[in-house]
């Protein structure tokens, strides 16, 4: 019988599998979606299914860059085992070389490596490793000169924080010094203009409040939240940050001197943002054995 692309999809979403293997399961079973299930799983091709409910914190991130092109990619996984094999990295590195000419992370689960999607070979791999994973974040960045850094690098260009910075002028040195300086220092905007409005404002308000404690005249206070907020601005943004390879600068200034202009950056750390259950070594080497 003649088996249709909304069978496969469903099929997909039940188990897990890729879509050939999906297709073939539906084929042997002459469109028997249970049966398919079962075919499926003497193969073992639907262990994905069992294990995307399950947290994938660790991982890597890879940064990657072609001409005027950067990307980070964060791939993850359920242990920082999984982030130390060999066969993981090969595939995070194959993710973050297609990453380069897509312009999102849901057209890069899309496009295809080695003959398959990368949805497909995230799936193949969880069967294969046994553990969760997922593409979980990719950001594109273009400019004159790209520059990156990895800090805690598990492989070449790979590791637990993936940094990338665009600029204008300047030199490949200095933008890895740049990248260096957001690794460590975790700006949260390029510059005061780049924040939140409403969360400087938020800032502002909080500072007022403390600054009325005091009982000094409005007047007096008003200058006071100027010089505060310029401190808390420094702290936050980039090119208020004191630079990490010269704090007598600021990394604005730093930036001049170099002839460069910073355009745009990206810092990814793995996991950042996801909450982890607690679990200690004993019980996740427990798990890791049962698969």
């Amino acid at each position: 019988m003649a088996i249709t692309a909304a069978q496969v999809k469903e099929l997909r979403e039940m188990t897990g599998a890729g879509m050939m293997d999906a297709k073939k399961a539906l084929t042997e079973s002459d469109g028997d979606m249970d049966a398919a299930v079962d075919w499926l799983r003497t193969k073992g091709l639907a262990k994905a299914a069992k294990k995307s409910g399950r947290t994938a914190a660790e991982g890597l991130v890879a940064v990657k860059v072609e001409g005027g092109t950067g990307v980070a990619v964060e791939v993850n996984s359920e242990t920082d085992f999984v982030a130390k094999n060999a066969d993981f990295q090969d595939m995070v590195s194959k993710i973050a070389d297609a990453a380069v000419s897509v312009d999102d992370v849901e057209a890069l689960k899309n496009t295809t490596i080695d003959g398959k999607s990368v949805n497909d070979t995230i799936t193949d791999k969880i069967a294969t490793i046994g553990e969760n994973m997922s593409v979980r974040r990719m950001v594109k960045l273009e400019g004159e000169t790209v520059a990156t850094y990895v800090h805690n690098a598990a492989a070449p260009g790979m590791g637990q924080i993936g940094v990338v910075v665009a600029m204008t002028g300047g030199d490949e040195a200095f933008g890895r010094q740049v990248a260096m300086h957001i690794a460590a220092a975790n700006p949260q905007a390029l510059n005061a203009d780049s924040l939140d409005a409403d969360a400087v404002e938020k800032e502002r308000q909080i500072q007022m409040d403390i600054a009325r404690e005091s009982g000094k005249p409005e007047a007096v206070i008003e200058k006071m939240i100027e010089g505060r907020m310029r401190k808390y601005l420094a702290e936050i943004t980039l090119m208020g940050q004191q630079f990490v390879v010269n704090p007598d600068l600021t990394v604005e200034k730093a930036a001049e001197e170099a002839g460069a202009t910073i355009t745009g950056y990206v810092r990814l750390q793995v996991g950042e943002g996801i909450e982890k259950e607690q679990e200690d070594f004993a019980a996740e080497v427990a798990k890791a054995a049962q698969g």
